[in-house]
This record gives C-alpha cells, sequence and structure tokens, in this order.
C-alpha cells in the first residue's frame, strides 16, 4: 500500500513560496509544489491566475465571518475539499467551477471527514 504514496514524484512535496498582493497587502504563502499545481488547475477551470483564485478565497471568506489566522491550512483544505467534490461526482472534472450550483453539490459541509467506525 505504502508505494502508492512513496514512489510519488519528490517534487511535490518540496515547499515553494509566493508572494500574493490581497487587498493592497503583499503576503507570503508557503505550500507544497502538490498544492500549487492544484491550484493553478483550480484558478484555470475559470480563468483565474493561481494570485487571483488565492485574492478571491480570502475575499469571501472574509466576507461570511470566517476567521483566517492560518489562511495557509485553508488553502490546502481548499484543494482537498475540490479533489473530494470530485471524487464523490459533486462537482464535475472539467469545466467552470463557478457555474455549479452550490447548494447542490454541497449536500454537507464535512466532504473531507467520513466516519470510519
Amino acid at each position: 500500500m505504502c508505494k502508492l504514496f512513496i514512489n510519488a514524484d519528490a517534487d511535490l512535496w518540496l515547499s515553494t513560496t509566493h508572494s500574493v498582493r490581497i487587498d493592497g497587502m503583499v503576503t507570503s504563502v508557503r505550500l507544497e509544489n502538490a498544492y500549487w499545481r492544484l491550484l493553478t488547475e483550480i484558478g484555470a477551470r475559470d480563468g483565474l491566475s493561481v494570485p487571483q483564485l488565492i485574492k478571491r478565497l480570502y475575499q469571501e471568506s472574509i466576507k461570511v465571518g470566517h476567521d483566517l489566522t492560518n489562511f495557509t491550512s485553508f488553502l490546502r483544505v481548499c484543494v482537498l475539499r475540490y479533489q473530494a467534490l470530485q471524487l464523490n461526482g459533486e462537482i464535475p472534472v472539467t469545466g467552470a467551477i463557478a457555474s455549479v450550483e452550490v447548494e447542490r453539490a454541497l449536500p454537507s459541509k464535512s466532504v473531507l471527514v467520513r466516519d470510519v467506525h
């Protein structure tokens, strides 16, 4: 079983820091390359660059009252949730994400967490 994971390209778990301007402030975000690749994929689906996607995620989260003290963790969860929603068939694998009917695609907030008991 572990070979499925340990035989991955080592570049995927190397971290890279990117600077992003959000509301006039420059912030640095450090993530593993696997997350940067998926953020690129997510943004591209709606014609957004990674900085544009990150800015939008930040602004929309603040607007609904989320505490983004650990913004990097928030981005990791966004990427994991994106993959889980695809695997569960709740969002299409291709096409614009902005066109997805949110209420229909999100039956629960905990799509990443399964009851293992």
